[in-house]
């Protein structure tokens, strides 16, 4: 994440799986007790717990329309040089009319901005009333112009037109908090590809 826009060092890190069976699958692996049924598992947790210092975790639900991974890879990745990592915050479930107007009529003004959607998921386990939207960045130009649009669009008086605050016509939007994200180093949405053991280097690489 970049630091001008909130906590650091901080990390997003988006596991995509097909249902959620795999999922359950995962966590019957993953967990049992205070352990892993598997040691490989095990053992990465236990390096991995090093580098961390706490966090939070949702289970997003991809809209139907929402690109996935594989979808980017076979694109060869993004071209992005930073992503809108935005959360918005509506009524009691208004998240899924959201996520739909994400996809289609959102994604074309961000189009008409140069931003293009990466992903857009409702966030389970709660009365479908957060949405989570990613948007790829081509470059700092890009970014500066649709930040000043959205600065000035939260400047209009009570008297004037409300869509032009970005109001939804899906759903109140009780708040929505934008972070500005950069990738990893071997992040697929990078390098257009899953990265592989031989991409491993050693810390004196570093």
């Amino acid at each position: 994440m970049v630091g001008s826009t909130g906590r650091w060092p901080q990390v997003v890190n988006i596991w995509e799986y097909d249902s959620w069976d795999d999922l359950a699958h995962n966590f019957e692996v993953e967990l049992v007790g205070s352990g892993h049924r598997d040691p490989m598992l095990e053992e990465w947790w236990t390096e991995a717990a090093k580098f961390r210092t706490g966090g939070e975790d949702r289970i997003l639900v991809a809209h139907h329309d929402s690109p996935g991974i594989e979808q980017w890879c076979a694109r060869g990745g993004t071209g992005a040089v930073a992503y809108l990592h935005e959360t918005t915050r509506t009524s009691v479930g208004a998240a899924p009319l959201i996520c739909d107007e994400l996809v289609v009529a959102t994604a074309e003004q961000r189009r008409a901005q140069g931003l293009e959607l990466v992903g857009a998921f409702r966030v389970a386990m709660r009365a479908d009333d957060e949405v989570l939207a990613i948007w790829a960045v081509p470059d700092w130009a890009t970014w500066a112009r649709v930040e000043a649009a959205t600065d000035a669009a939260a400047a209009i008086t009570p008297d004037s037109d409300p869509s032009a605050a970005g109001v939804s016509s899906a759903g109140p939007i009780l708040s929505l908090e934008r972070l500005l994200l950069v990738d990893a180093e071997l992040s697929p949405l990078r390098i257009g590809r899953q990265p592989i053991a031989a991409d491993r280097r050693s810390l004196d690489e570093f």
